[in-house]
C-alpha cells in the first residue's frame, strides 16, 4: 500500500465574510508576524496568549471543523502552586473558536487528575491596529493614539485606536465564566478551582468596531463585528448561510475520489469566501479573492471567479457585474491609475486607504480587468438566459468598450499596454502582477509600457462576444464594428506576437514593440479566448505540455530553462491552479482533450496532497517524482477563490460544456479519461432548467445521458475541436 503525504497547512484560518482570525496551529498569535485578528483591513488583535500560572499550555491536536469554526486541544505542562505541583496532562483546555461577525471563543478546562487543583488561568491580548498593508510588508508605523481600559461591570477589556477621525476599537468580552475575571499587569486572570472530573468554562467575545467617514473609501464603515454565537455551537443563521450555498449549488458525485474530495472542498470555500457585507440579495454574492490578503473587493479574481462558478451558480457572477459597475471609474486620476470607463484592481478601507496613504480608494491599475467585465457579462447571460442583464448594463459595456479604444490602447497601434502613472501603482497590470513578473529570455525585466500576449486574447474575445449581445439587442452596426475589429486585431497579433522559431507566442510586446521571446503560461490564455490561429494551437499545446513547463503537478508559469526561474516564486516559475484551470479551457477550444485530462489529472493529484484538498493560492513549481510533494508558497491565501474555482473550469473542460440559455439549449463534448470513469452532475442550471448530467466511459468512448428535472431544455453534442462559436 503506497504511502499518502498530507501536507497540512501553516496556520489555523477561520473567516466569515470580512472577518478572519489566523493564529498558530495551538490557537495562540505571535507578536510580530502575519497571524492576528482582522476585519475592515486592519489588524485587531495581534497577540493573543493563554497561560496557567504563567506557562504556557501544550498544543495536543488542532484543526479548523468549519471554514468558520476551530478547535484546539490543549493540555498543562509541570505547574508549580501554592498548594502544591500539578503534573503534565493532568488539565484539558479545549479552545472552540466561531467566526460570524466577530469571534466567539469557549474555554473548557477539565481536571482529570484525581485530586483538587487550583491555579490562575491568564488570557493576554494586545492590539497594533496594523493596516493590513503593513502586516503583509512586515514595515508597521504607529501613527494614532492607543488607550485600554478594563470595565469591571461589564466584564470587558477595550482598546480604542484613534488618529484624527480614523478608529478602530477591539473588546474583549467575558460571558458565562464559571469564575470572575480579573484584570492586571496586561492580564485578564480567572481564579480555577477544580475537584477531580470537575470542569470549568468561560465564553470570549472579540468584539470588532469601525467608526470612520465611509465617503473616503466608498464602504459602509461604521459598524460593529459583535458575535452573536451562543457556548459551544455555531447560531443557526450561520449554518442556513452556508447551507443556503449547498443547496442551490451543482453537485457532483463520481467513483473518482480524488476529483470528488477536491470538489466539495472548493464548494466549501467558495461558500467561505462570499463577501455578506456586499450582498444585493439572498443569491446575489461577490466573493473576496482569498483569505488572509485579499479579504476584499477585487476586479480580475471577482470576474475570474465569476466564470468559474458559472457552472456551479451564477450568483457570483451578478454579484461581481453590479458592484463592479457601481465602481467604475468616470474622471481621469492619475494616483489611482483610473480613467474613464476602466473597472477596478482593489478597493480597502484600511488607515492607509483612509489617509490617501495608498491609493486603493478604489485602484484601477488592472489591464484586464475591464475586457474580462465585458466576457463575463455575456457569459452570465448565456447562463442565465436573462436579457435583462444586457439592458441593464449596455451603458457600463460602452464605457468599457470606449476605454479599451482610447485608454487600454496607450498609443494607438492598436495593442492593449498597460503602464501606471500613479507613484505607488503596481508596475505589472496583468494578472502576474508581481514586479519581476515579466522578464527578457535573458533574465532582466521588462520596462512598461508593455503589451502582454493575453490581453490582446481578451479584448479579442470581449468584442466577439458583445457583437453577440449587441446584435441581439438590435444594434446591427456596433455588432458589425467590433466584429471587424476582432478581426484585424487577430491579425495583427499573428503578426507581431508569433514567433515561428519557437513555435509559440511571445509573452510581450515591449515598450518597443518588439516580442518578449520567453516562454511563459501567458500564452496558454491566447488558446482559451480564440485569439490563436487554429493551425498554430498544436505547436503552442506541445510547449506548454513539454518539460520546462509541465511539472507533473501542472503548468509552470515559466519554462524551467529560463534563467529566472525559480520554481518558489510568485510569478516565475510557480505553478497556479486557476492559470491551468484556463490553459485547460483553451485546450478544449482547439480539441486537444487528451491534453485537458492531463491538466487536470496533475492539478487534482496536487490537491490531494494538501489537507481537506484544498489547494492553496499558489504552490512550488518543482518536478514531480518520487519522494517530491507539492509546496505551498510562503505567503499563499488559504482558502483562496480561483484556485478553488479551477476544478469548475476543469471539469467544464473535460465535459465540454457550452450553455446557451437564451436559445435553451446546452452543448456538451465530453472526453472521460480512463482515471475518470464516470461523473454525475447533479441540480445544473442553465437559465430556468435544472437538470442532472451524467457521463460514463464505454471501452475508449464518453456516453452521456441527461434529466431534466424542471424547465426546458435541448441538449447537442458538439464533435470535435471548435467548441466555441466564435471560431
Amino acid at each position: 500500500m503506497p504511502f499518502h503525504i498530507s501536507i497540512n497547512p501553516l496556520v489555523l484560518t477561520i473567516n466569515q465574510g470580512s472577518t478572519f482570525m489566523v493564529t498558530q496551529h495551538d490557537g495562540q498569535i505571535t507578536a510580530d508576524g502575519e497571524l492576528g485578528v482582522f476585519a475592515d483591513d486592519t489588524r485587531f488583535v495581534n497577540y493573543y496568549a493563554v497561560f496557567a500560572n504563567g506557562e504556557p499550555w501544550t498544543r495536543l491536536n488542532s484543526s479548523t471543523t468549519a471554514y468558520y469554526a476551530s478547535r484546539i486541544y490543549l493540555t498543562n505542562p509541570f505547574i508549580e502552586t501554592p498548594g502544591g505541583m500539578i503534573a503534565a496532562g493532568t488539565l484539558g483546555l479545549v479552545l472552540n473558536r466561531i467566526a460570524g461577525d466577530g469571534i466567539h471563543e469557549d474555554l473548557d478546562i477539565t481536571n482529570y487528575g484525581l485530586t483538587s487543583v487550583k491555579f490562575n488561568l491568564e488570557i493576554v491580548l494586545r492590539s497594533d491596529f496594523a493596516d493590513i498593508f503593513e502586516v503583509k510588508a512586515h514595515r508597521f508605523v504607529r501613527r494614532g493614539n492607543i488607550v485600554t481600559s478594563w470595565n469591571e461591570g461589564d466584564r470587558t477589556l477595550e482598546t480604542v485606536y484613534t488618529i484624527r477621525d480614523f478608529r478602530r476599537s477591539f473588546i474583549y468580552q467575558v460571558e458565562n465564566a464559571s469564575s470572575p475575571p480579573q484584570f492586571a499587569n496586561g492580564r485578564i486572570t480567572f481564579l480555577v478551582e477544580l475537584e477531580a472530573g470537575e470542569s470549568w468554562h468561560s465564553c470570549g467575545y472579540f468584539i470588532l468596531e469601525t467608526n470612520s467617514d465611509a465617503s473616503k473609501v466608498g464602504l459602509n464603515l461604521d459598524r460593529i463585528h459583535k458575535p452573536s454565537t451562543p457556548c459551544y455551537k455555531p447560531p443557526p443563521e450561520l449554518e442556513a448561510l452556508h447551507q443556503q450555498w449547498f443547496d442551490g449549488a451543482t453537485q457532483i458525485t463520481t467513483a473518482q475520489e480524488e476529483i470528488y474530495r477536491f470538489y466539495q472542498q472548493s464548494l466549501t470555500d467558495m461558500g467561505a469566501l462570499r463577501l455578506h457585507d456586499h450582498d444585493f440579495a439572498d443569491d446575489i454574492w461577490l466573493p473576496a479573492a482569498g483569505v488572509p490578503w485579499f479579504v476584499t473587493i477585487f476586479g480580475r479574481d471577482s470576474l475570474i471567479v465569476s466564470l468559474q462558478n458559472m457552472l456551479v451558480r451564477p450568483s457570483f457572477a451578478l454579484g461581481a457585474l453590479k458592484k463592479l459597475a457601481q465602481l467604475q471609474a468616470t474622471e481621469f486620476d492619475d494616483w489611482r491609475d483610473a480613467q474613464p470607463g476602466r473597472i477596478l484592481h482593489e478597493l480597502r478601507s484600511g488607515e492607509l486607504a483612509y489617509f490617501n496613504h495608498v491609493p486603493h480608494t478604489p485602484y484601477y491599475g488592472t489591464a484586464d480587468a475591464t475586457p474580462l467585465y465585458l466576457i463575463v457579462l455575456h457569459e452570465a447571460w448565456k447562463w442565465t438566459g436573462d436579457r435583462s442583464l444586457l439592458h441593464e448594463y449596455r451603458d457600463v459595456a460602452i464605457r468599457c468598450l470606449e476605454w479599451i479604444d482610447q485608454s487600454g490602447d496607450r498609443d494607438g497601434d492598436g495593442f492593449q499596454e498597460y503602464q501606471t502613472r500613479s507613484s505607488q501603482g503596481i508596475e505589472n497590470q496583468g494578472w502576474k502582477d508581481s514586479g519581476d513578473a515579466i522578464v527578457y529570455p535573458g533574465g532582466t525585466k521588462v520596462k512598461t509600457p508593455i503589451a502582454l500576449c493575453e490581453l490582446q486574447g481578451y479584448v479579442f474575445d470581449a468584442w466577439l462576444r458583445m457583437a453577440e449581445i449587441f446584435t441581439v439587442l438590435g444594434e446591427p452596426e456596433r455588432a458589425a464594428t467590433l466584429r471587424q475589429k476582432a478581426a484585424e486585431l487577430q491579425q495583427r497579433f499573428e503578426r507581431s506576437f508569433w514567433c515561428e522559431d519557437l513555435g509559440y507566442y511571445a509573452l510581450a510586446l515591449d515598450a518597443d514593440k518588439q516580442p518578449v521571446r520567453t516562454i511563459a503560461s501567458n500564452a496558454g490564455h491566447c488558446l482559451w479566448s480564440g485569439i490563436a490561429h487554429p493551425d498554430r494551437a498544436k505547436r503552442v499545446v506541445q510547449t506548454l505540455m513539454a518539460p520546462d513547463l509541465w511539472s507533473g503537478w501542472g503548468i509552470r508559469t515559466l519554462a524551467a530553462n529560463h534563467p529566472s526561474f525559480n520554481p518558489y516564486s510568485y510569478h516565475l516559475g510557480s505553478i497556479w491552479a486557476h492559470d491551468n484551470g484556463i490553459i485547460a479551457l483553451g485546450c478544449k477550444r482547439y480539441g486537444f482533450s487528451q491534453e485537458v485530462a492531463h491538466i487536470a489529472r496533475g492539478i487534482s493529484g496536487a490537491a490531494s496532497y494538501f489537507e481537506n484538498y484544498r489547494l492553496p493560492e499558489v504552490y512550488a513549481g518543482i518536478q514531480q517524482e518520487k519522494g517530491a510533494f507539492p509546496i505551498q508558497y510562503a505567503q499563499a491565501n488559504v482558502p483562496q477563490a480561483w484556485a478553488a474555482g479551477s476544478i469548475f473550469h476543469l471539469l467544464q473542460a473535460i465535459l465540454g460544456l457550452r450553455a446557451d440559455a437564451p436559445n435553451q439549449q446546452l452543448f456538451v463534448d465530453p472526453n472521460l479519461p480512463e482515471w475518470l470513469p464516470d461523473i454525475t452532475l447533479h441540480r445544473l442550471t442553465i437559465g430556468k432548467a435544472t437538470l442532472d448530467l451524467r457521463f460514463w466511459r464505454e471501452g475508449e468512448q464518453t456516453r452521456w445521458d441527461a434529466d431534466v428535472k424542471t424547465g426546458t431544455i435541448e441538449i447537442h453534442q458538439k464533435q470535435g475541436s471548435q467548441l466555441s462559436p466564435f471560431l
